[in-house]
């Protein structure tokens, strides 16, 4: 049976692609590092040199400039896997760090901090358990894209807002009219990565099973029985 063929194997991705998704050092990482590393510049600006319109500007920008790295890992064919875990790994802790930061600073009500701490709390905790349990990668769908985009220019407003009395009611209405829809968008995702993440874990499940053993291990094809990604 050794001459039998290894469907398996045939649709395994080319080397090359596998060696681009497998790359560490690209623009697009490297502009997500230096977004991480801001984070404690931020937390200093804040807390530190008590600067809170230079915090709230960085946040914002920090927000602003979410979609860049993935814009330039499409268009410049630059998307590895790394990047893939690290893109939305990088907007969690932005997001969880701004929004705790602003409520210890005391510019958002806690009720709005909570509902979108418990979120972003809930969805990691989520990604943790299916990578435990071996599913897909889910890729992240634009509803969350855009929730979180809108929360990273609320809670810099809410910032300005509380830190600024003359610019109070204009720059908290502002605060107000993204926070809301963004809120409410970032939950829907939460629902909706539910149907998504099953039917990860369900192909995640079914490609372990069908893999086929590396060379050497299994013995299948030497003992002329079909290996198990043949059936």
């Amino acid at each position: 049976m050794a001459d039998q063929p290894a469907p398996d194997r045939a649709a395994d991705p080319p080397a090359d692609a596998r060696q681009s998704l497998d790359r560490v050092l690209t623009v697009p990482n490297v502009i997500t590092f230096v977004r991480l590393a801001c984070v404690p510049l931020f937390l200093w600006l804040l807390f530190g040199a008590h600067r809170q319109t230079d915090a709230a500007i960085l946040l914002a920008v920090l927000g602003a400039t979410d979609w860049i790295d993935g814009y330039v890992a499409r268009r410049f064919h630059q998307v590895s896997t790394l990047g893939k875990v690290l893109d939305p790994t990088a907007d969690r802790i932005l997001v969880a760090t701004a929004v705790i930061a602003v409520i210890v600073d005391g510019a958002v009500p806690l009720w709005f901090g909570v509902a979108t701490v418990a979120r972003e709390v809930l969805v990691s905790a989520a990604v943790l358990l299916l990578a435990a349990l071996g599913a897909e990668r889910i890729d992240v769908l634009w509803v969350g894209k855009a929730g979180t985009f809108g929360l990273m220019f609320a809670y810099p407003s809410f910032l300005v807002a509380h830190g600024h009395p003359s610019w109070h009611t204009p720059v908290l209405v502002f605060a107000w009219f993204c926070a809301i829809p963004a809120l409410i968008l970032a939950w829907i995702a939460a629902a909706s990565y539910v149907p998504v993440a099953r039917r990860a874990l369900a192909h995640g499940r079914d490609a372990r099973r069908h893999r086929p053993p590396p060379d050497g291990v299994g013995g299948g094809a030497d003992l002329g029985v079909p290996g198990h990604g043949a059936g």
